[in-house]
């Protein structure tokens, strides 16, 4: 490289070619040995080398130099990565060739290895950061700029050819030439846009305009000496304005014709509609600056679209930017005609359709009224119906008026694609239809699970959807639509036949003139019905035989036959019209049509309807009764309709007053109570009486043996009671009905001696137990009662057990259930009496369990209450004290916490941690280990009572509750009290027993251990007030016993059922009762007697739900309750 001077010397000069953050990345590559196959040309004016880049890529990079005289200049740097020219890589391979020519020139020297001054470290330093220094000119006034606009002659490619640039400079002489500056020279040598001043002296702002037009044609593929306006870069008008503000001149050369060069801001083509003979003539012209232009011809620049328009006029050359219609040959074609001519007839369709869009692309002027100017009316929302042969598709979209032409645009279709729209204006008439839009989505059935579909359609094609995935997860369509967005709403939904007809027949109408509606297709003539439906109900012949009825319920709507089964499935799946073939429709809210589909469904669910038919002797009089209310009846069904109503209402025309051989003064609620009996009676049907205790149940079940067997003299009724009250019975029956003879059996026949037979030979009334029921069940089976009484009827509530089935199997001409509980812990108790007095109302348990206990027990369906009891009413009568004696004194219940004794309480405590592990342990498999965990929470009841209840060891560990009873039953006695004390555990009473003992005091006491006759000796000397304290074990004594000497109770422990609590402290808070009775409930504080009241609240909130009508509900014990009574939880 001996005939130049290596390029380091001027090393600055080469690398202002590129900008400061090129030159730092391109240092960085040639530090790091980056270039590889550096190598000159021959002439040493083409530099070339491979740089590996990043990513593992290599560029082959060129660097192209000019001779003048021992100087090479950088003329040139092209690369083959994505920049192309003037690159970091070029950077890097002239670093790389200062570096060689460097160490060429300076070979290392043979001694040892010194560190080097610092004037002679590598030149790599030096031309890096020197470039960044402008190096010292002379000073003077910089060079101008000029850019000649020079026209291209025309030939044969190209006829009409466009301006082109040329990069020109001041001469010597004052003029501008062309040599020794081009647009690709002067891109090469400027210093950058971070330098004051150029090597070459030009002034800076305007060398960085020209090299901005250099690099933007460069890139786009431009790298010549003159820059052809067709193919300049799209801001080029930019461009040439900053350049003409920076001082840059324009020249005109004369090539052009002109003698100087102005810029204008724009030209386009406009049209301009005059009137003509035979319509409207739409002709185009030029604006230029907005303004006609007619003084020269124009020529377009840019191919196939001119981008660009040029002009000469008055010796001034006028160039700048265009706006091109978007079809190049529509416009074409108009210009080359002049114009095109709308007939008459076509002129309102273009000035409605066309004429608005074109005039917000395209300048329009319309010239004296050649035709009326579109007046734009809108937008409204649009609601389609287009009606199929079995469903209809609903949408929505927006339309605008145009000189009366509608004009409507579809969700699909963006408000930006059409300058005739206008977002805000569309965006408050949907925000104004939102009820509208709500009211018609609400109209269609399937409206939500459609919705589901779209919005999942758009969640997988990567729609926003985060508005509506709320809306389709909502428990119902209201609540989905109210949360949906107006987008989703104006979605296309398929509605049913009988949605379109409501919705064209009611909806449509309502929407009013904000709403614009079109129906498409072939709509029926939807109309809603004029007059209500009617229920007619009938009885057609039938082959069943003359125990059914073959019942023929019809609806008729305006004359049209309505099949029952379309109105019950229709309600059934919510619907809330039916469609009728001719396009009648009817609302489904008609309560009658409503309460008919329940009634049916209940006849059907709970086996009323076998096949169309219904048993004449149904015991469900209510629900049929209800149900025949709802239509007309003919004159056939008007004898079994008038029974039912009868057996419904379960009351006598007229009260039949006291029956003959009844030696009672019955209070009001006791008459009542009889008529009610003897209403059972004639029509042969069972019941449940289940007054409150104490109310005289007994005496009104004489009295109705007493109507009985004055209509049937031979006749004998079945009394079956507890053991402990069938001595009671019969007393009460030589008592209230003298002139009947009553006995009581008492014994088996292998016992006694005696057959069953002999024993009741002549007898009115029988009385038995339970427990001979079940003993001697073949032998009293073998006879047909004229009745048979359940008295304490409970004992036969579990219908799996032996003596249930037994009483199921007797045979009677009624039977009847007498109990102040009909149920205590579960529902299917009560459906156990039932299905003894009344068979065919229930007749199954697993229908009635799934229809009624299932839904109540759980309140899951509160309704079913109500509806259970509407059935029940007819055969079951129950009255409280509360309402029917308002002269009965008052009873006072007290629950009385009892702090056990310290050493008591540890001895509970630790028992109850040894035992709350092993029960819950035991719940895993709760019907396996039931006896146990039963025994388990026994023992810790005793517990709580007294610890020698337990473990002997104990027995004179002191007990509250005893300690309790021995200081108030003194007082009391001392008063002219009597105290009636019950427990559950005979152990327990066995204790108190022992402390009365100490302190003197009479008592009397019952446990079912006892004989009839021990039995009657205790009651009687509590009676003749020879003892004034009466323990009684709560099972025995709560039942059939009359202590009304009584007037305070000590309950010494809770039970699970209270129910029979209640029982045991009615035997003293009944008629006969003349003081107020007081209650103390003990409870042992911090045991699990707290717990067993809790349980106790819930068992009784059941039985008020179904009984006595209250409003909550419960269930028997369960695990859960367990292990809340061993505080588990």
């Amino acid at each position: 490289m001996s005939g130049y001077e290596p390029i380091g010397m001027n090393g600055a000069d080469h690398l202002s070619a590129f900008d400061e953050r090129t030159v730092d990345r391109g240092s960085d590559y040639a530090d790091q040995g980056r270039i590889v196959g550096l190598t000159w040309s021959d002439d040493e004016l083409l530099l070339t080398g491979l740089c590996r880049g990043s990513g593992g890529h290599s560029y082959h990079t060129t660097v192209e130099f000019t001779a003048d005289e021992d100087t090479r200049t950088l003329d040139s740097a092209e690369c083959s990565c994505p920049v192309g020219f003037f690159c970091k890589h070029a950077v890097a391979l002239l670093l790389t060739a200062f570096d060689e020519e460097y160490n060429a020139a300076h070979p290392p020297a043979p001694t040892p290895v010194v560190p080097a001054p610092v004037a002679q470290l590598p030149a790599q330093w030096r031309s890096t950061l020197g470039a960044l220094v402008p190096p010292s000119r002379e000073s003077g006034e910089p060079e101008p700029l000029g850019i000649l606009v020079e026209l291209p002659p025309s030939h044969r490619y190209a006829p009409n050819p466009a301006p082109t640039l040329r990069l020109v400079r001041r001469g010597t002489s004052g003029k501008w030439v062309k040599t020794g500056i081009k647009w690709s020279t002067v891109a090469a040598s400027a210093s950058g846009a971070f330098s004051a001043r150029t090597s070459d002296g030009y002034d800076p702002d305007q060398q960085r305009a020209v090299v901005a037009i250099a690099r933007a044609a460069a890139e786009g593929g431009m790298n010549v000496d003159t820059l052809s306006l067709t193919w300049a870069p799209a801001d080029i008008w930019t461009m040439l304005a900053d350049a003409q503000t920076a001082g840059v001149a324009l020249v005109a050369d004369p090539s052009t014709g002109a003698e100087r060069v102005e810029i204008f801001p724009g030209a386009r083509i406009a049209l301009r509609i005059t009137a003509v003979d035979d319509g409207a003539l739409v002709s185009p012209y030029l604006q230029v600056d907005h303004e006609a232009w007619d003084q020269s011809p124009v020529g377009l620049i840019g191919s196939p679209m001119p981008h660009s328009a040029f002009t000469v006029a008055d010796d001034v050359l006028l160039m700048g930017p265009f706006e091109c219609p978007t079809h190049r040959g529509a416009l074409d074609s108009l210009v080359a005609a002049g114009g095109i001519t709308i007939p008459y007839s076509d002129v309102d369709e273009f000035s409605a359709d066309l004429l608005p869009e074109l005039s917000a692309h395209v300048p329009v002027d319309i010239v004296d009224d050649a035709i009326a100017p579109p007046v734009i009316e809108g937008p409204i929302p649009l609601l389609t119906v287009q009606v199929g042969d079995e469903s209809a598709t609903v949408h929505w979209s927006i339309r605008y008026t145009i000189n009366g032409r509608p004009r409507d645009f579809e969700e699909r279709e963006s408000p930006s694609a059409s300058a005739l729209r206008n977002t805000d204006d569309e965006a408050q008439a949907w925000k104004d239809a939102r009820d509208a839009l709500e009211l018609v989505a609400l109209r269609c059935s399937r409206w939500l699970p459609q919705a589901t579909r779209l919005v999942h359609q758009d969640l997988r094609g990567g729609a926003h959807v985060d508005d509506d995935l709320d809306a389709v997860v909502a428990e119902d369509t209201e609540t989905a639509v109210q949360k949906a967005s107006t987008r989703l709403l104006r979605r296309t939904f398929t509605y049913s036949m009988l949605d379109t007809a409501v919705l064209i027949g009611e909806l449509i109408p309502e929407l009013g003139d904000d709403i614009a509606v079109e129906i498409t297709g072939n709509p029926a003539d939807f109309r809603p019905a004029e007059n209500e439906p009617e229920i007619a109900i009938s009885e057609e012949e039938t082959t069943a035989g003359n125990d059914w009825l073959n019942l023929a319920i019809s609806v008729t709507v305006d004359g049209h036959d309505v099949p029952l089964g379309a109105v019950i499935r229709a309600i059934a799946a919510r619907a809330t019209h039916l469609l009728l073939a001719d396009g009648t429709y009817f609302s489904l809210d008609d309560p009658g049509l409503r309460r008919l589909a329940e009634l049916m469904q209940e006849a059907q669910e709970l086996g009323e309807v076998d096949n169309g038919h219904v048993r004449r002797d149904t015991y469900h009089a209510s629900l049929w009764e209800e149900l025949l209310g709802l239509g007309v009846v003919d004159d056939q069904l008007a004898e079994w309709h008038e029974r039912v109503r009868k057996l419904a209402t379960a009351t006598l025309p007229a009260p039949g007053g006291p029956p003959a051989g009844l030696a009672a003064d019955l209070r009001d609620y006791q008459a009542d109570g009889v008529d009610w009996l003897r209403f059972l009676w004639h029509n042969r049907l069972g019941g449940i009486l289940a007054d409150d205790m104490g109310l005289g149940k007994t005496v009104q079940a004489l009295a109705l043996i007493a109507e009985a067997s004055a209509e049937v003299p031979t006749g004998s009724f079945l009394v079956i009671a507890p053991t402990s009250v069938v001595g009671n019975w019969v007393s009460e029956a030589q008592r209230f009905v003298p002139g009947l003879r009553a006995v009581a059996v008492t014994a088996t026949e292998a016992k006694s001696g005696v057959s069953f037979a002999e024993q009741i030979d002549g007898a009115h009334i029988v009385v038995t137990s339970y427990t001979l029921l079940r003993l001697q069940f073949q032998q009293i089976s073998q006879f047909q009662w004229t009745g048979v009484i359940f008295d304490e009827a409970q004992f036969v509530k579990n219908h799996n057990s032996k003596t249930h089935q037994c009483a199921r199997r007797l045979g009677a001409e009624m039977k009847l259930a007498i109990t102040g509980t009909p149920m205590e812990n579960n529902l299917m108790e009560l459906w156990s009496l039932l299905s003894l007095t009344a068979p065919g109302l229930f007749p199954s348990p697993k229908v009635f369990g799934d229809y009624f206990r299932k839904p109540i027990e759980s309140g899951q369906n509160p309704g079913r209450l109500e509806q259970l009891r509407r059935r029940i009413r007819p055969v079951m009568l129950r009255r409280t004290k509360d309402q029917v004696v308002a002269d009965l004194p008052a009873k006072q219940e007290q629950v009385l916490a009892v702090e056990l004794a310290t050493k008591h309480d540890k001895i509970y405590q630790t028992r109850l941690n040894r035992e709350r592990q092993r029960v819950l342990g035991l719940l895993g498999d709760w019907e396996e280990n039931r006896f146990a965990i039963f025994r388990s929470l026994t023992m810790l009841r005793q517990l709580s009572l007294h610890a020698g209840l337990v473990e002997d060891k104990h027995h004179d560990v002191a007990s509250a509750k005893i300690d309790y009873l021995a200081e108030q039953l003194p007082e009391l006695i001392a008063e002219g009290h009597a105290a009636l004390v019950f427990s559950q555990f005979t152990g327990f009473l066995g204790l108190v027993r022992e402390r009365l003992d100490d302190l003197g005091i009479a008592y009397s006491y019952l446990d079912g251990s006892m004989s009839a006759s021990q039995r009657t000796t205790q009651i009687d000397a509590f009676t003749d007030g020879t003892a004034k304290v009466f323990l009684i074990s709560l099972k025995a004594g709560g039942f059939g016993l009359n202590l009304t000497e009584a007037d305070y109770c000590f309950v010494c422990d809770p039970w699970w059922n209270p129910a029979a609590e209640a029982q045991a402290v009615d035997r003293a808070h009944r008629i006969g009762q003349t003081r107020p009775v007081t209650v103390y409930r003990l409870v042992s504080k911090g045991t699990i007697e707290e717990k067993v009241v809790e349980l106790q609240d819930r068992k009784r909130a059941l039985f008020d739900a179904v009984v006595d009508e209250g409003d909550l509900f419960g269930t028997v014990i369960s695990p859960d309750d367990v292990r809340s009574l061993v505080g588990g939880d």
